[in-house]
């Protein structure tokens, strides 16, 4: 059965199906954190503010572009000419944030248009990539000249969706000629599917960055690896938190590249309006929105390309990757501002030498500089003029009292 966290519910959800029991393909899940009255595990999160589609607009700039340099950010790229395929519950054209955004051949592999969002999640997704400036509110896209391509692969109302959906979605993308393909799902009990895999590795040799989220397992702090996000040349994209740390319920593995803001993330919404989420759903676009940054910057860079300059620019506690935030969480400025051209894989950082991080070492030298020496001299010429000056002193002080006797044994 499909477990569909961290959306943003209307007030009446639809009851959805999941697969029969006789279907063989593997279940997905959204990866969002705790909003479906159906799930029953609880991270410790705040609940996330009420969600009306077509609701209220938030007036002030969310945290996770507060950290930014927008003005910076957006000289060198908006991520204009760039498309990014949503491969999700589809994506709502009617919020006015999204409307301009969408490209054209959106699908669907369920039931029901690619431009309409039954469960909200694919909306958010699609605005935090590329949702256009609104008067009003602080929120905008970390991309906000690039084109989404909705690909509804689950959500529908008949039919949900599952691994195999998930690459056709994956399949379209790439036959369409999208090179950044974000994927905010994970399968169902963490279990590899080979169709899955096999239509990951066929988009990975055409080009194609696929961005995935890691997954919200991750509260009992084990290791283990979630899909798609685990396959080979996909970019795995952990939750942080407004202190740069692994948010508490983001999945940590040997598998993870980065992460990026998933804990209380603005975003858009069905019919219009806005609320607020956590999960690993949130975090994979805000990577995606930069690699089409990075798209637009550089279009000639590959996919392999775009990933280093994202891991080795992410601000991190180490030279190299751990489990939890992999090479550290994203930073948009400085992977638009490096203008070196990367690799195809990350390098550690060089380590730091003795005496690095702007400290000058004092040179060494074995006999007197010449400004020592002027110190010496004057220090000499002010302590004999002060010995003078004392003796002087002192000297008129034991005349004047020699004079004193004198007078007084005169008298």
């Amino acid at each position: 059965m499909l477990a569909a966290t961290g959306i943003c519910l209307a007030s009446t959800p639809p009851a959805f199906a999941g697969p029969s029991p006789a279907d063989a393909a593997v279940s997905t899940r959204l990866a969002g954190a705790g909003a479906r009255a159906s799930d029953s595990t609880d991270f410790g999160l705040s609940d996330s503010t009420e969600c009306v589609f077509g609701g209220k607009v938030i007036k002030s700039t969310p945290w996770s572009l507060q950290r930014i340099l927008l003005d910076q950010l957006w000289g060198q790229a908006t991520g204009k000419d760039v498309t990014v395929a949503v491969i999700d519950t589809g994506v709502d054209a009617s919020n006015r944030q999204l409307t301009k955004a969408m490209a054209a051949g959106s699908k669907t592999f369920v039931d029901g248009p690619a431009t309409k969002d039954l469960e909200g999640h694919g909306t958010r997704v699609a605005g935090i990539i590329a949702a256009r400036p609104l008067k009003g509110t602080g929120f905008v896209g970390i991309a906000p000249d690039a084109k989404i391509l909705s690909l509804r692969y689950t959500g529908g109302e008949e039919k949900q969706g599952d691994a195999e959906t998930m690459a056709d979605a994956i399949r379209y993308a790439v036959a369409k000629g999208a090179k950044i393909i974000n994927i905010s799902s994970d399968t169902q009990n963490r279990q590899d599917d080979p169709i899955l895999e096999a239509a990951v590795a066929d988009a990975v040799r055409q080009g194609a960055l696929i961005v995935a989220a890691a997954g919200n397992d991750g509260a009992d702090g084990k290791s283990a690896n979630t899909y798609p996000a685990a396959y080979d040349g996909v970019l795995a994209v952990a939750a942080s938190d407004r202190n740069d740390e692994r948010a508490v319920f983001s999945q940590s593995g040997n598998f993870v590249d980065v992460a990026a803001p998933g804990v209380g993330m603005v975003s858009t919404v069905p019919v219009g309006g806005q609320c607020t989420a956590d999960g690993t759903s949130f975090a994979a676009p805000y990577v995606a929105g930069v690699a089409a940054l990075l798209k637009d910057k550089y279009p000639t860079w590959n996919a392999a390309q775009i990933a280093t300059r994202i891991e080795e620019t992410a601000q991190r506690p180490g030279r190299g990757p751990n489990r939890y935030i992999g090479w550290g969480v994203v930073d948009p400025v400085a992977a638009l501002s490096e203008e070196s051209t990367p690799g195809t894989s990350p390098e550690p950082d060089p380590p730091v030498a003795p005496g690095a991080g702007g400290v000058v070492p004092m040179a060494v030298t074995l006999g007197e500089t010449e400004a020592e020496r002027e110190r010496r001299v004057a220090i000499y010429v002010l302590g004999t003029g002060l010995a003078v000056a004392l003796v002087v002193a002192g000297s008129g002080v034991a005349l004047r009292d020699w004079r004193s006797r004198r007078a007084g044994q005169s008298g």
